[in-house]
């Protein structure tokens, strides 16, 4: 259910909602509209309808949230949310870029590609420090090293930075050094680490898992948002089908169909999609076409001698020429590259 309230009432009507929910035994989550006070309330419907709170002072109506996915549907927020990570808004009109290597390797690697996609516009430096691997023996991350070679790079040339936790320790350590944390698509209902991100409050880029529903994405982001964080981006990286041509399907029809469903900020990931250098570049103007608030993309110096998805990495002058014919395309959906 969520409560509307007046949107000029004073703190206190607001305050008293939110006590007598609370005394209830209910979760108050409190959005604030352009338009309107939206108050969240998780928990037994039949309660809220018995304590009287349509006849509070400041309360417009209570309305019921049909969807299963509560706080992060568009019924509890009418205006799309817009996330800040450092200096970047991820969901504004600007298309927020993140970019850099799978894996952190070395600190040369970092810097150059940190100068590489400063330069090409992006604002958030992505790389790797705990690799989920399918395969035991595969490069697995340098971890807090790694954690330090990224933060290190990106504070040298002004980038925000966004880094995959893979569990509870791991978390611990990101938030030391990172903007913000990803959850990564084989933890995408790994719900334990799901809590524990909202309840952090850092910015959340939840990736879509390997097979789940759009259903069940919203679901996971739900988990992090009834903690009370509502900073998260949700991320479409393509899901398993039966197509062997790439290394997954990118499902672009869900960039609309989830912003319509939620008021979270959606982006694209090219490169896990698709895993060919050469798609990524047509799937990233494909999925600003389609409404994504940013792109993912993998970039590395050399992607020769990358330790890890070498072959769906771009070079630093393959990136520049993809953000700069993402131009034309955003300002044709009336956004800004």
């Amino acid at each position: 259910m969520i409560i509307v309230m007046e949107i000029n009432c004073p703190e206190e009507q607001v305050d008293a909602v939110v006590g007598k929910l609370e005394q209830h035994g209910l979760q108050a989550h409190l959005i604030r509209g352009v338009k309107r006070i939206v108050i969240g309330a998780v928990g037994d419907k039949g309660s809220i309808q018995t304590m009287g709170i349509e006849g509070m002072p400041g309360v417009m109506s209570v309305v019921p949230i049909m969807k299963p996915f509560k706080l992060v549907s568009r019924e509890a927020r009418g205006e799309n949310s817009v996330v800040r990570v450092g200096n970047v808004d991820i969901g504004g009109r600007q298309i927020a870029l993140m970019a850099g290597p799978c894996a952190v390797e070395t600190a040369d690697q970092m810097y150059a590609a940190a100068e590489a996609v400063k330069s090409s516009g992006a604002g958030i430096l992505r790389g790797g420090a705990f690799k989920p691997r399918t395969s035991p023996y595969s490069f697995q991350g340098l971890e807090e090293e790694g954690l330090k070679m990224m933060s290190e790079a990106a504070k040298k040339f002004g980038l925000a930075t966004v880094t995959e936790v893979i569990d509870l320790q791991s978390l611990d350590k990101a938030l030391k050094y990172v903007d913000m944390v990803q959850i990564g698509a084989r933890n995408m209902q790994n719900f334990r680490l799901l809590q524990a991100v909202g309840r952090a409050g850092c910015p959340v880029l939840l990736k879509r898992g390997l097979s789940a529903t759009v259903e069940e994405w919203l679901m996971a982001a739900e988990y992090i948002a009834s903690e009370g964080n509502a900073g998260i981006v949700l991320c479409e990286r393509g899901i398993r089908t039966f197509e062997g041509y790439t290394r997954n399907t990118l499902d672009l029809s869900a960039v609309p169909l989830v912003k319509s469903l939620s008021h979270l900020p959606v982006v694209v990931d090219p490169s896990h999609a698709t895993g060919i250098r050469a798609l990524v570049g047509p799937m990233s103007l494909a999925a600003v076409a389609a409404g994504a608030d940013g792109l993912l993309v993998e970039v590395h110096p050399d992607p020769q001698r990358a330790l890890c998805d070498g072959k769906q990495s771009l070079s630093p002058g393959e990136f520049s020429r993809v953000a700069e014919e993402l131009k034309a395309v955003a300002a044709a959906v009336g956004r800004a590259a």
